[in-house]
């Protein structure tokens, strides 16, 4: 695409989305309209620094549409209501579902190609597996409110016989790195773990509640979101098949190489101690996620990403060490 394209990135100010207008800025993108709620003073420094072309609130951004007919030429949907323990679906059905049918609509009606953010949370307990296939979607059953909301749209978007130019989502499986500051609750284990260590010297992790797994030997999919971006990115400019595609690193790693490689690129000794899971999450908690990464490879996408070791120790030595945003 042309430098000078027009890009709306959506949950602009937030984590993934800031560090997505980073990643524009860098391939030499300054043409960007930043959606988002920009109340939050908390997530401010995320977009210190950075070259945009306007910011627009989400609730106004379709009547800004309407009224300047900018010429959009790429739309990044990344805004959600990602909190996994806001149990109130109304609120995921408005942000995460409607709001993305919105978003979709509006690509049709101005010829705007589009990635939107979908969720390994739409997976559940992983009983179907970790497969992009499409004839899965109809089956599976997410844990929690967010989880479900993500794949109601997913099924949604499926069904539709209009569609935008190009289209594709992405499943985000474990996504840590910058800008997750604000994120509290719901920010990486990482960035919980750094925390403790800085403040403890040592790190607490969920003690397994399933005899198959021993403490701290939970798996999960852990993806830099440098790498994250960087799919976005080459999503983009290559356009391959129009699908949802996993977007993970294709390798589950535990909890407690996690928190040993947090250690590490602390500088610190390693002192891993286990806590009871909070019962409001026991039941809802995924054990295990792996992404099948064949469609993106298949698609063409043959860039490395970054080993659990690698990306830790750049989050934390570049990042969490000095307290600088991406």
């Amino acid at each position: 695409m042309d430098k000078k394209s027009k890009i709306v990135i959506t949950g602009a100010a937030g984590f993934i989305g800031s560090c997505m207008v980073e990643y524009l800025n860098q391939q030499g993108y300054e043409n960007l309209v930043l959606v988002d709620e920009f109340g939050r003073t908390d997530k401010v420094h995320n977009l210190e620094g950075k070259k945009f072309m306007e910011q627009v609130d989400r609730d106004t951004f379709f009547d800004w549409l309407e009224d300047t007919k900018p010429g959009i030429d790429f739309i990044f949907h990344l805004g959600a209501r990602t909190d996994t323990t806001e149990f109130d679906y109304a609120v995921h059905e408005r942000l995460n579902y409607e709001y993305s049918q919105d978003i979709w609509n509006c690509c049709i009606v101005h010829n705007i190609p589009l990635v939107y953010a979908s969720s390994a949370a739409t997976y559940g307990s992983g009983e179907l597996g970790y497969s992009d296939d499409h004839a899965l979607v109809e089956k599976l059953q997410p844990l929690n409110p967010y989880g479900i909301s993500k794949n109601e749209f997913d099924k949604w978007a499926l069904r539709q016989h209009s569609t935008p130019p190009f289209w594709a989502g992405l499943k985000f499986f474990n996504v840590y790195g910058p800008n997750e500051y604000h994120k509290g609750r719901m920010a990486s284990v990482i960035f919980h773990s750094f925390n403790q260590i800085q403040k403890n010297g040592f790190v607490n992790l969920f003690k397994s509640h399933k005899p198959a797994y021993q403490n701290g030997e939970q798996l999960r999919d852990f993806i830099y979101v440098k790498d994250i971006v960087k799919v976005c990115y080459w999503l983009m400019e290559n356009k391959p098949s129009a699908a949802i595609y996993n977007l993970g690193t294709g390798k589950a790693r535990t909890f407690y190489d996690l928190a040993t490689a947090t250690f590490h690129g602390a500088g610190k000794p390693v002192d891993i101690r286990f806590i009871d899971m909070p019962e409001d999450i026991r039941e809802k908690y995924q054990y295990f996620t792996e992404a099948d990464m064949t469609r993106l490879r298949n698609s063409g996408y043959t860039e490395p990403f970054y080993s659990l070791e690698d990306g830790v120790t750049d989050y934390v030595r570049n990042y969490l060490l000095t307290g600088k945003y991406y």
